[in-house]
Formats: C-alpha cells, structure tokens, sequence
C-alpha cells in the first residue's frame, strides 16, 4: 500500500527539497545527459531538479496521488508505475535515481529492474536522510525526537530502519563510486515543521488508525518553546548518496 495515500498534499508541499550540490554530482558519473529516471518520485521533488540537468526526465510512483501532485515541467514525464516494473525500453536511460524511497521497494527485483534500463555507462544513485534535528534548542530537538521515536514509534513501518540507519545495512549489487558530504537543512517556521511532520507514513498510520491528528498536541507544546511561530529555525538531517554502476 501507498502510506502516503492520505497526505499527498503535505509530502508535496512539506517535504525538503535537495541542495544544488546534490544534482550537479548526480549529473557527473554519466557521459550522457537524454533521460534519467526518478523512481519512487513522490511528488517529484528530485525529478524537476534532474530536469535542469537531463534532457528528458521520466518521473514514477506507485502512488496515483502522489503523481497528480507531481511538480510539472516540459521535459518530465510522470508516470505511476512500481519500481520493479517501470515499463521503460531496455537500455534507455542513462541514470537511475532513487531518493527517500528505497527502503519502499523489493529491491533485488528493483536493482534487476535498473540493470535492465540502464544504457551502457548509466549510473544509479539512491539517497537517504535520517531523522530531522532541530539545531540550536536541545528542548525543542527532544521533544521533536520524542514524538517521532516515543509517541510514534509503534506506527513506523518495519522498514523504516533502513532510514533510521541511513541505509547501512542494505547490499548494492555494485561497487560504490566516491560520493561528497552534503550538508542538508532549511530554516523553518513551525508550521513548516509540524507539515514536515504530517507527512510521515506513521503519521498517515495514526490518522487511519484514529480519525485524529497526532501532530496538533506536540505543536502545541513546541509552540510554549519556540516562541513567535513565524520564527525560523534551522532544522538538519544526516544525509548519505550512494552511487555506482553495475559491472
């Protein structure tokens, strides 16, 4: 099932977007630049950032509401369609990305799935980031990672401790090419923030669970730390690429 059925909206409009410097490294291991492939697009926060950089962006998701808020330009092509059987030409693309979704898919059936669609010298490049930290306020910050670990805990699909782990446990079926550190963090209101956390799959678990919103209550309480709510706040999250080619 889709998790993020329920919440489309807030994942679109709440959901970090990447650096720049992300992009210009996920363009570099390919010597051609006709089509990439962003699988598990969401509502496609990588994709219309590949289409700076590809000439054609094929954009999925198993999600058909995910895909109707999928951010739209000319040269990106959305599709609903799962990871492991794109439905894309053998060989006709020239990079597959994957960011936030991996721990989502079958994903030898998905690694299979890239090897076909891959042209010669094609790249892969999956990201992952872990959980959100607010800087500078280690109240606010724990009671951020209270409700996400504590209160919410039970909620969590299985595999989300892929995430929690930054994907350290999952075997790519090729060697890795060296990756940069990037630093990923925005500066966020706290209606920025409690949207980010409505977006999370064990949120979207809650509500179906409940009928009610988790995040009003633990808004409510950051509100007595965080003082004037339209003050900006850095918020970080640890950030890992993986990156290779299959031999």
């Amino acid at each position: 099932m889709s998790y993020f059925r329920r919440q489309a909206d807030a994942y679109s409009e709440f959901r970090p977007d990447y650096p720049e410097e992300l992009f210009r490294y996920v363009a570099s291991p390919v010597p051609r630049h006709r089509c990439a492939w962003d699988c598990g697009t969401g509502s496609g926060q990588a994709a219309q950032r590949l289409a700076d950089y590809f000439d054609r962006v094929i954009a999925t998701d198993i999600s058909v509401e995910q895909i109707a808020h999928g951010r739209r330009r000319e040269n990106i092509e959305y599709r609903v369609a799962a990871a492991e059987a794109s439905g894309l030409a053998s060989g006709s693309v020239d990079l597959v990305t994957v960011c936030q979704a991996l721990h989502w898919f079958d994903r030898p059936r998905f690694f299979s799935e890239a090897r076909r669609v891959l042209a010669p010298g094609g790249a892969v490049v999956v990201t992952v980031y872990g959980d959100a930290q607010i800087a500078g306020d280690a109240l606010l910050h724990a009671m951020l990672h209270s409700f996400s670990k504590e209160f919410m805990g039970s909620y969590w699909p299985p595999d989300r401790k892929l995430v929690d782990d930054l994907y350290r446990d999952i075997e790519f079926p090729f060697p890795l090419l060296p990756a940069p550190e990037i630093a990923m963090e925005k500066q966020w209101t706290l209606a920025q923030l409690a949207g980010y956390m409505r977006s999370w799959s064990s949120t979207a678990r809650y509500v179906e669970r409940h009928g009610v919103d988790p995040v009003q209550d633990v808004e409510r309480e950051m509100l007595r730390l965080w003082g004037d709510p339209n003050t900006r706040r850095t918020v970080r999250w640890p950030f890992r690429i993986f990156a290779g080619r299959f031999e």
